[in-house]
């Protein structure tokens, strides 16, 4: 599995191959044709209630984390997409979040590596 996290405002690599956006709302200021987004994949992102309550606030990371998995287990085709793109090839989920370290991407990047590992 080879699965990157990277801000959607960094400048496109050929590294990054398959380039998936996974927050429920487009970036601000970014067109289309700059983010060179393969795929925009709003339905894995947490909900508006969770993403809302969380306000990227890192001492709710851990109860966040939490929430975000038990969401995730009810969109299983969208983290299957996510796993069989990184098994493929190298992939990269891509976030708008201006906080690099709390947010929906990274979770999202470990609860693929985890599904992956118990197949």
């Amino acid at each position: 599995m080879s699965l990157k996290v990277k801000r959607i405002y960094a400048k496109p690599e050929k590294a990054d191959v398959f380039r998936m956006l996974v927050d429920r709302l487009w970036p601000r200021g970014l067109s289309k044709e700059k983010a060179q987004v393969d795929e925009w994949l709003k339905d894995v992102a947490p909900s508006e209630e969770l993403r809302k309550w969380f306000s990227h606030d890192p001492k709710k990371w851990d109860a966040f984390k939490h929430r975000y998995f038990e969401e995730l287990k009810s969109k299983k085709g969208v983290v299957e997409l996510i796993v069989a793109k990184s098994n493929a090839g190298p992939a990269t989920l891509l976030y708008g979040a201006k906080d690099e370290k709390f947010n929906n991407a990274f979770t999202l990047k470990e609860y693929c590596e985890m599904r992956k590992n118990n197949r």
